[in-house]
C-alpha cells in the first residue's frame, strides 16, 4: 500500500470481568502474554507502519520490558500512556501519529487471534469507503428482556452484526469523529464516526477473532492456538566439563568464585554456562556452542562467556522462542557453591530476559569418585525447555 498505516491499540483497562489481581492484557495465554500476542499480529503484517499501544501509566517500563523479551523492540511500535476511557487511550494514540500516517486502525489489546486477512480487508475498505469495522453476523437468536424479567419479544436478526476490531478509518475521519462527539461516551470507534454522520462500512470478521473478557474466554482462545500450528515445546540438554588449572580466576555461571584455581578453556572456561549455552542451542536443533564460537577463533579468547549466552539468547528469540525454565546441576567436590548460587541465577536470568525464578542451579558432589571427586575439574548438566512465542514460523 502507498499510504502510511498506522494501528492504535488500547490497552490501559484491568478488566475486572477475568477476576485477575493483575490486569488481563498481560496475562499469560499459552504461555505468552494476551498483549505480546495482539501486538505480534500487526508487527509482522506487512500492510502496518506505525504501532502505537497504550497501557497503564505505571506499566509503562513494565511493557517495554516484557515486548523486549518476546523480540517486539522500538520501531515502528511506541508505547504510550492511555487514558481513564479506551476513546481516550485511542485519542492519545491519535495525537502521537505523524503526519504522514492516513489510515487508522483501532484493535483491542484482549483481541490477540486477528487474522492478517481480518486486516487487510480492513484497509481495503478504507481505501475504497473511507471508514470500516470487523464484524461477524448474528447467529444467535435474540430476545428482548422487559422490566418483569420476561421476554418482552424476539428481535429481528437479519440485518444485526456483532462488532470486533480492527475498527479503521481515514485519520481525517477518525479526527472529524473526535473534535464532533469525542466527549461523548462511546464503546468503540465506529460509534463516535456514526455520531458525526461518517458512514462505515461492515467488513467480514471471523468467529475465531474473540474478545478475551471472561475466564472461559482464555480456554476458547488456548483450543484455537493449539490447532493453528504455532511453535509449541522444545526440551534441550546441555553438559559441559573443564578441568582445574593454576592461575586461573573461577567463574560460574558470571560470577566469579573465590578458589585456588579456575578452570583451563579458551574463554573463561565458565563450564556451567557452557551448558546452558549447549542446551539453548540443543533445543534449537543449532548445534553446539563449538559450532558457533570455535576454540581456535581468537576472537573468543578470555571472553566472559555471558556474551556468549547473550547472543544464544538472540539465536533463540529470532527463531521464535524464549526460556520457560532452566534446571542445572553443577558436580563438584570443591569449592562449596551453595553462597553464590542465587547470584548466578540473576546473572543468568537478565542474560536470558527471563526472571531468575525460572533458572534452577544445584550442586552436587560425586562423594571422591571420578575426576570431579578427585577434584580434577567441574562438570554441569543443563535442562532446558524453551516455548515458541509464534515471532516467526521459519525455523530453519
Amino acid at each position: 500500500m502507498a499510504t502510511s498505516v498506522a494501528v492504535i491499540i488500547p490497552a490501559a483497562g484491568f478488566g475486572t470481568r477475568m477476576n485477575l489481581d493483575h490486569p488481563k492484557q498481560y496475562h499469560l495465554l499459552a504461555g505468552i502474554p494476551i498483549l505480546v500476542r495482539t501486538a505480534r499480529v500487526f508487527a509482522d503484517n506487512t500492510h502496518i507502519d506505525h504501532i502505537v499501544v497504550a497501557v497503564p501509566a505505571d506499566r509503562i517500563e513494565q511493557t517495554e520490558m516484557m515486548f523486549g523479551q518476546y523480540g517486539l523492540v522500538p520501531g515502528k511500535l511506541k508505547i504510550i500512556s492511555g487514558g481513564r476511557r479506551r476513546q481516550d487511550s485511542v485519542k492519545a494514540g491519535l495525537d502521537t501519529l505523524g503526519t504522514d500516517t492516513d489510515i487508522v486502525l483501532v484493535h483491542d489489546g484482549a483481541r490477540p487471534l486477528v487474522s492478517a486477512e481480518i486486516i487487510a480487508r480492513c484497509c481495503d475498505a478504507v481505501l475504497r469507503d473511507g471508514a470500516a469495522i470487523a464484524a461477524v453476523p448474528v447467529k444467535d437468536t435474540l430476545k428482548k428482556a422487559g422490566s418483569d424479567g420476561r421476554v418482552a419479544g424476539t428481535i429481528d436478526r437479519t440485518s444485526l452484526w456483532q462488532a470486533q476490531t480492527p475498527q479503521a478509518a481515514r485519520r481525517a475521519l477518525l479526527e472529524r469523529a473526535y473534535i464532533n462527539n469525542g466527549d461523548a461516551d462511546v464503546t468503540d470507534e465506529s460509534s463516535l464516526l456514526e455520531k458525526a454522520g461518517i458512514a462505515v462500512t461492515l467488513v467480514e470478521g471471523s468467529e475465531t477473532n474473540i474478545k478475551i473478557t471472561r475466564p472461559e474466554d482464555l480456554i476458547l482462545a488456548e483450543k484455537i492456538i493449539s490447532q493453528s500450528g504455532e511453535p509449541g515445546f522444545r526440551i534441550g540438554h546441555g553438559y559441559d566439563a573443564h578441568r582445574f588449572a593454576e592461575n586461573r580466576k573461577l567463574v560460574l555461571g558470571g560470577v566469579t568464585v573465590p578458589h585456588s584455581h579456575g578452570l583451563a578453556g579458551h574463554s573463561d572456561a565458565d563450564v556451567l554456562t557452557h551448558a546452558l549455552c549447549d542446551a539453548l542451542l540443543g533445543g534449537l536443533g543449532a548445534g553446539d556452542i563449538g559450532k558457533h564460537f570455535p576454540d581456535s577463533d581468537q576472537q573468543f579468547a578470555g571472553m566472559y562467556s555471558i556474551t556468549l549466552l547473550e547472543q544464544v539468547v538472540r539465536l533463540l528469540t529470532g527463531k521464535g522462542f524464549v526460556l520457560a525454565n532452566a534446571d542445572i546441576t553443577l558436580v563438584c567436590q570443591a569449592p562449596r557453591l551453595a553462597p553464590y548460587l542465587d547470584d548466578m541465577k540473576r546473572v543468568l536470568g537478565r542474560a536470558c530476559q527471563v526472571d531468575s525464578a525460572l533458572i534452577n542451579i544445584k550442586a552436587t558432589t560425586t562423594e571422591g569418585m571420578g575426576f570431579t571427586g578427585r577434584k580434577e575439574g567441574i562438570g554441569c548438566h543443563a535442562v532446558v525447555l524453551l516455548q515458541g512465542n509464534a515471532i516467526k514460523k521459519d525455523f530453519s
